[in-house]
């Protein structure tokens, strides 16, 4: 069943029933208690909005992968007071950012991290679906200038009318890596580029698992060298660097601070500034906070599951344990991609009793290939037990092997805070928080760079009173309002100053209500001496300067312990796990035999493009039997900037949830199918024409065209939908307004 639609109405509906009971028992108790502390679910419109969100994304758990990202990736229509402007990052500007993620890998971790460097190149659309964000009273039309000898399009002409706006923010939305886009987050753009006043640029970057790490990554990158670098024919001009602030919540904020990770390290021009809201930077969850402020949080106990499909999970049948106690195995003699960061290495870990090690042989805290083990192997609690070991991918992002590497985990309430703070503190003092060991054992990259880069980022960071994860969906909220105000604040400072200024007054002067144990001094000092500001916002949006570092328990984590999987961290989502495996036995049992159709119609349909002529580029003529063929057809092309496609990767080791190299979910099926017939890489080197009977088929599948290409994954390609009624993507909506 979808997300979306009477189930959601009747799910959150239940969740306002509840919420107004539960408020109103609380509120009684603490005024026969005269207890006078203020909480954030004081507000009865804050409460129920958190429960209805919280609601929102617990019922999304309880559907497919596919059914959660239809939902969000539907499209939206813009409200009549902003000027929208759709538009699509080309090939030619991802091809670009391909290079750049290929030079900074190399070739020995792309082909042993990654996989290889063709799959994540491989996608379904022509481009990335972006959009160019504004207030409509911000625009000059009458500034436009019109080349006589173009024909320009409505959403080009208003492009150019937002030419004249100083700032841009490019904003990556977030959504866990695998939901989400730019229709669940445009309200929230809509407002930051009021408040700016200037204009926004958002990416619907490609989504996990169907397209995992680093595809993310490599679209966003794409985006930004789309703003800095446009091809010949985009409307807009090339926009300076610094004029451009990153931002992003949650995983578009990871996204942000890894894109500044790969720019920085190879030299490209940095932009002016980045916010990062909530970011989620720590994929291994080593921090406290994720155990501590489930309560106070809209992110699941358990983390993301989600109900089986051919999608997602991979296993969803697990024989023989998705959690087991490590062996003395020999070790594998191949590199595998998809245990891609533990080099070939293999660690015994059992004693001769297969108890463990006992207490007196345990090593020191030196020795870092026992107390910092590579995923998917777990830090015990107790260093006498036998290891854990992970039999299955916890992550929709990134298989469990890739979880430490620094491009996937770089680095109040909510449960993401204390690796926020530590990150924080670790960017203004990087010396002072040095980086894991074993990070630096496990990469060339990490090891130049642990040397290389020193030198301190200026960082104002702010943590908000009871609030929860991304604050910033909340507007309604004093906290909310004073985060827009801050953010709007900081991109105007660092865009429209002069150089000369910034270097002396970093920070921008906010006007701030102190807290009452705010000191005037702390408020105001924003010197360019200064590395970092540290301050807490009460629900009131009232700052006062953050406690001392020692008294934050995040900052005192060894960083031997930050970045690996501990005990505590696997088995509680092994609860949440096997609960799912429980409540979805069957369906897990329906899931394997439907792949194994797909996979029937895969290899059917390979044989059919290779009967009518499917040639590939160094094939020759004698493979096929002779069948009329086209180079070029009205219905296809052979695309030179599409470099790769899902029959060229026969000598790469995908992860196994990328559709590029599978062949068992529609959404492969799809690819394969656009690849072959109607956008072919440049590697093809013809285009087979479709049988009759295909196109027969094809006209009653609502997934399918006779003529166009097929539905590409909702991962990827937006939604579009006739409904009328209400949904419950446009709920949401109403919610965030």
């Amino acid at each position: 069943m979808p997300v979306f639609s009477d189930r959601a109405v009747i799910y959150t509906s239940l969740a306002v029933i509840k919420t107004l009971y539960t408020h109103g028992k609380r509120k009684s108790k603490k005024l026969k208690d005269r207890d006078g502390q203020q909480e954030a679910t004081d507000d009865i419109f804050f409460d129920e909005w958190f429960h209805i969100v919280k609601a929102f994304i617990l019922l999304g758990t309880k559907n497919t992968v596919e059914s959660l990202q239809a939902f969000t990736n539907t499209h939206v229509p813009a409200p009549p007071w902003t000027a929208v402007a759709p538009v699509r990052v080309p090939l030619h500007s991802c091809n670009q950012a391909a290079d750049l993620l290929i030079q900074w890998f190399g070739p020995e971790d792309l082909k042993c991290v990654v996989g290889g460097e063709k799959w994540w190149q491989v996608r379904g659309l022509d481009g990335i679906d972006a959009e160019w964000i504004a207030e409509k009273s911000h625009l000059r039309p009458e500034s436009v200038h019109i080349d006589v000898g173009r024909k320009y399009s409505e959403e080009e002409k208003l492009v150019m009318s937002m030419e004249q706006l100083e700032t841009t923010m490019l904003y990556i939305h977030g959504g866990g890596y695998y939901w989400g886009s730019i229709n669940t987050h445009r309200y929230q753009i809509i407002k930051y580029a009021r408040k700016i006043r200037g204009r926004a640029f958002t990416v619907n970057y490609r989504k996990a698992p169907q397209y995992p790490w680093p595809c993310p990554l490599h679209d966003v990158l794409a985006a930004y060298l789309y703003l800095i670098q446009p091809p010949p024919d985009a409307a807009h001009k090339p926009i300076p660097p610094s004029k451009i602030v990153f931002a992003g919540d949650s995983a578009g904020g990871a996204l942000c601070l890894t894109m500044l990770t790969v720019l920085r390290d190879l030299g490209q021009p940095l932009p002016a500034g980045a916010v990062l809201i909530s970011p989620w930077v720590d994929l291994t969850h080593s921090f406290p906070s994720i155990h501590t402020n489930t309560a106070t949080d809209i992110i699941p106990p358990h983390g993301f599951m989600n109900k089986p499909s051919v999608s997602w999970p991979m296993d969803p049948v697990k024989e023989g344990g998705r959690v087991v106690r490590t062996r003395s195995d020999p070790p594998s003699k191949l590199c595998h991609a998809d245990a891609p960061l533990t080099r070939c290495l293999w660690m015994p870990i059992l004693g001769t009793n297969g108890r463990g090690p006992s207490l007196d042989s345990i090593p020191d805290l030196d020795d870092i290939d026992f107390w910092q083990p590579r995923p998917p192997k777990v830090l015990m609690k107790n260093p006498g037990d036998v290891p854990l070991k992970l039999r299955s991918q916890i992550q929709h992002y990134a298989t469990t092997e890739q979880l430490s590497h620094p491009l996937v985990s770089p680095g109040d309430g909510e449960v993401l805070r204390d690796e926020i703070i530590y990150l924080a503190h670790k960017a203004a003092n990087p010396t002072e928080y040095p980086v894991r060991e074993g990070v630096i054992r496990d990469g060339a990259r990490q090891k130049e760079n642990a040397h290389k880069f020193s030198t301190p980022t200026k960082v104002h960071l702010q943590v908000y009173d009871g609030m929860c994860h991304v604050l910033t969906v909340f507007t309604f909220t004093s906290s909310a309002d004073y985060a827009y105000h801050s953010i709007a604040e900081f991109a105007k400072h660092v865009t429209q100053r002069s150089e000369e200024h910034l270097d002396q007054n970093p920070f921008p002067d906010l006007q701030q209500t102190p807290g009452p144990d705010a000191p005037l001094h702390a408020m105001n000092d924003r010197s360019g001496n200064m590395l970092m500001i540290r301050e807490r916002v009460d629900i009131h949006g009232r700052v006062r300067s953050m406690e001392p570092k020692e008294d934050i328990s995040a900052l005192q984590i060894r960083p031997s312990e930050i970045g690996i999987i501990k005990e505590e961290t696997l088995l509680k989502w092994l609860e949440g796990q096997e609960e799912w495996d429980r409540r979805f036995k069957y369906r897990a049992t329906k899931v394997m035999k439907k792949r194994k159709k797909y996979e029937a119609k895969a290899n059917s349909m390979i044989k059919n493009a290779r009967q009518r002529g499917l040639l590939l580029v160094g094939e020759s003529d004698d493979l096929v039997e002779r069948p009329t063929v086209r180079s070029n057809a009205a219905h296809g092309a052979i695309q030179d900037d599409r470099r790769w496609g899902p029959l060229d990767l026969g000598d790469e080791r995908p992860p196994p949830t990328a559709i590029a190299a599978r062949q068992d979910t529609r959404e492969a099926l799809a690819l394969l199918k656009k690849s072959i017939y109607h956008t072919a890489p440049a590697t093809h080197k013809t285009i087979p024409r479709v049988k009759k009977m295909d196109v027969v088929v094809a006209a009653f599948d609502h997934n399918d065209a006779p003529f166009r290409p097929p539905k590409q994954s909702v991962s990827e390609q937006q939604v579009r939908t006739g409904m009328r009624h209400i949904h419950g993507l446009r709920m949401w909506q109403s919610i965030v307004r």
